[in-house]
């Protein structure tokens, strides 16, 4: 199976990624067991359709030895056509380029990479600014050839505007987005598109709630929420409006996935890669247990137009600001 075209976006510059990104939180633990085989052949199906870019982390279990292994099965030549984006989340400390370089050279190891493709970077507490020289360690590193790209992970755009005006450069910030969490779309956007620096969202599809199978469903107590993901979107739509308005939003995408002849997730997926300053959506791949490889490809084969925007929009408007209700990108996780 190839891609539609469009399925490709031209990330920074000197490589392309695919838009639908495959995202490993998924392998952490928090989402069932996995079994490395049955993962890595299903990465394989993943690559050979063309969904050949990876979101994953430093502490998302086997994620970057599941990547190292994946490349060694390629081969030099076709690893070559997979792009991964791993991600340093350190517990705020002194940020010494020891530190920084350790940690930097294990997520090379473990992934099988002389370079990381980027490299997106959380930091928990504002307050504690070591951030800055870990970033500044960063930024030596890739001028080194150890980091092809920098990014950042659910940083705010005051923060975000700080940091380049510091003249480290950043080329992504990866941050929640969805029909739901709209939040990108008051401030972070608008300032990305300005200064060259792009946007990978997560939580697009509010890890599964946004399709066919949760519409008309009574609403879900604590024992059905059964990952991480559920729990953690579930009470992101309680903040936003509730389940009921929720049921209401569903509604309005089947009629509009309908037209389309796509799913519910297409229409969640197709939104959110169709805003300013997004380079592509990270949907939670679940290795070797569910895999939505077509179902996902449909989101590269049709267009939204004026008449799906204003019948989601009569739904967005009752709900609540999440921005006044939250903070910017990120504000949740401090």
């Amino acid at each position: 199976m190839s891609l539609p075209p469009g399925s490709r976006f031209h990330f920074a510059g000197d490589f392309d990624i695919c838009r639908v990104l495959n995202g490993m939180w998924q392998v952490s633990g928090a989402h069932g067991p996995i079994d490395p085989e049955r993962a890595l052949a299903a990465m394989s199906r993943h690559h050979e359709a063309g969904f050949t870019s990876w979101d994953l982390a430093d502490h998302y279990g086997p994620a970057e030895d599941l990547v190292g292994e994946f490349r060694r099965r390629l081969g030099a030549e076709r690893s070559a056509e997979m792009t991964a984006f791993t991600k340093w989340v350190p517990y705020p400390g002194r940020m010494s380029r020891d530190v920084v370089e350790g940690a930097v050279d294990l997520s090379r190891r473990r992934m099988e990479a002389a370079r990381l493709d980027l490299l997106q970077f959380h930091w928990w507490e504002y307050g504690d600014e070591r951030y800055v020289d870990a970033l500044q360690h960063l930024a030596d590193l890739a001028a080194e050839g150890k980091i092809r790209h920098l990014g950042l992970t659910n940083f705010d755009t005051e923060r975000l505007a700080a940091i380049t005006a510091r003249g480290i450069a950043i080329v992504s910030n990866q941050v929640q987005y969805s029909l739901v969490d709209r939040r990108p779309e008051q401030r972070m956007a608008a300032w990305c598109e300005a200064h060259g620096v792009t946007l990978l969202a997560y939580g697009t599809l509010l890890g599964g709630l946004l399709s066919e199978r949760y519409l008309g469903r009574a609403e879900p107590g604590r024992a059905a929420l059964d990952t991480a993901s559920l729990q953690k979107y579930k009470r992101m739509i309680d903040a936003w409006g509730g389940w009921a308005l929720f049921q209401e939003l569903l509604a309005a995408l089947e009629a509009i996935a309908d037209k389309h002849r796509v799913g519910i997730a297409n229409v969640g997926i197709r939104y959110v890669l169709d805003q300013r300053a997004v380079a592509g959506v990270i949907v939670g791949a679940r290795l070797g247990i569910a895999e939505h490889i077509a179902e996902n490809a449909r989101s590269f084969g049709f267009a939204l137009d004026a008449e799906d925007f204003a019948r989601v929009e009569a739904v967005l408007v009752r709900a609540r600001d999440l921005m006044r209700a939250i903070g910017d990108c990120g504000d949740e996780y401090r």
